[in-house]
């Protein structure tokens, strides 16, 4: 997601065309999630358009489409995977990882599935995969049997850590939605590549969120002394002060590793003034 009402005339100038938004938040932030192909394959024309608004060194995770990791459960979706792959070309390096999300209904029997699935991939690309059934974190077994799948393609786990915003009942009707879609799973820590990608969802309360965050920031800097380059979203329900809240984050591991570089300056979004 790059673009949100709450950030206009906020984060982004408004009016932004469509056509520059995803320019604007480049500004921001380094990398992005690619959400909205999980519902449909974007045109060509319209993924010449990202790549033309960013940077090379900008990070795309990008979903593959519902139809072959929910419909299809990874099986006879040949067709609908070779169209997203076509489509996502003009994209180039700035593919960062390819995100196989997976159902909370796809669990430890299903992983042969995901194995013959992550083996025909192609090794242009690099994947990470993200499971929700309670088994994966529960059964010790279940995690290492995944553990040892997704090492054989060279592939991460995407740990989405919903910790802090199930500590405490919600308080706003974003909240109360997020409370009844989002998983509750136990938090994940371990790397299995050099690209570790983390998923932190927060509470609308920025100080909570902060509070929230705050394990992360040895395991993210951690990752980065050993080598490794990890990618970190940041979301709250409301998403109102996301981009905002990933520079904080960002400059609080930074903080710890002052060689890490700094994120870009965003470009001024206020009218401009003489006073």
């Amino acid at each position: 997601m790059w673009t949100h009402p709450a950030w206009r005339g906020r984060f982004l100038a408004h009016p932004t065309p469509a056509d520059e938004r995803l320019r604007a938040y480049a500004g921001w932030c380094t990398a992005v999630e690619g959400n909205t192909t999980f519902y449909a394959t974007p045109a060509r024309e319209t993924v010449a358009s990202w790549a033309r608004q960013t940077g090379a060194d900008f990070r795309f995770v990008l979903k593959l489409p519902r139809t072959v990791t929910h419909e299809r459960r990874l099986t006879g979706a040949d067709e609908e995977l070779g169209a997203f792959l076509g489509a996502i070309e003009p994209l180039g390096p700035r593919v960062h990882a390819l995100w196989v999300q997976l159902p909370a209904s796809f669990g430890p029997t299903d992983v042969p599935s995901l194995a013959r699935f992550l083996r025909g991939l192609p090794a242009a690309h690099r994947y990470a995969v993200e499971v929700r059934h309670p088994a994966f974190f529960d059964d010790p077994g279940a995690a290492r049997t995944l553990e040892e799948t997704l090492g054989t393609v060279d592939a991460e786990w995407i740990p989405f850590d919903t910790t802090a915003f199930f500590r405490t009942p919600p308080t706003s009707d974003a909240e109360r939605e997020a409370w009844t879609r989002k998983p509750r799973t136990a938090p994940r820590t371990r790397a299995l590549t050099d690209r570790p990608v983390v998923r932190y969802l927060g509470r609308d309360d920025p100080a909570r969120t902060v509070e929230g965050w705050q394990p992360w920031l040895d395991v993210v800097t951690g990752w980065l002394r050993e080598g490794r380059s990890p990618t970190v979203f940041v979301h709250t329900p409301d998403n109102a002060d996301a981009p905002e809240l990933a520079r904080a984050f960002h400059d609080e591991v930074r903080a710890r590793l002052p060689g890490l570089a700094p994120l870009p300056e965003p470009a001024p979004v206020g009218p401009a003034t003489l006073f």
